[in-house]
């Protein structure tokens, strides 16, 4: 993936840790607003999440975040908890000045990619108004399963099953 996107620097995954949890949140809000205007609603759970819970999340031994950097900046993340056969791909962001480049759709991939062999399929949410993450996962395979309210809206679940190696 290295060179790749339009972007002059290497686009390599990685694994983030626990101390990047700060870095995390604060992409995490900046992405995350773009939704809450979408959605009308600044009380979306990514948007409260605390520095504490964050690294809660990172913190536990079934969860791993992935991340892209241009240089020291992590400019989009992912975590990925894994459950048995299935793993929950959650607060996928990309940093605003950074959508539109591909490094969402590489980081799907490479999550998914990275997914340990026992994984059979894979589940993810979004808001019923966020279009531009419908489109990359329905692009992506996955379908949608289900809906749930969230407070004035419906959160979208969508499910995909892993392709055979």
């Amino acid at each position: 993936m290295d060179g790749e996107l339009g972007n002059p620097c290497p686009v390599t995954p990685e694994l983030l840790p626990e101390s990047a949890a700060g870095e995390l949140l604060t992409l995490q809000r900046a992405a995350f607003l773009i939704e809450a205007r979408a959605h009308h609603d600044l009380d979306l759970p990514p948007l409260l999440e605390t520095l504490d819970q964050v690294r809660a999340a990172l913190a536990d031994p079934a969860v791993t975040a992935w991340g892209f950097r241009d240089g020291a900046r992590i400019v989009a993340a992912v975590r990925v908890l894994v459950r048995g056969d299935v793993a929950e791909l959650g607060r996928l962001v990309v940093a605003p000045d950074r959508q539109g480049e591909g490094l969402g759709t590489a980081l799907l991939l490479a999550a998914e990619a990275a997914a340990p062999p026992v994984v059979t399929g894979f589940r993810l949410t979004t808001g019923e108004f966020s279009a531009g993450p419908l489109r990359l996962y329905t692009r992506h395979g996955y379908r949608e399963t289900r809906r749930s309210p969230e407070g004035e809206h419906q959160l979208v679940h969508l499910a995909k099953v892993r392709d055979a190696p």
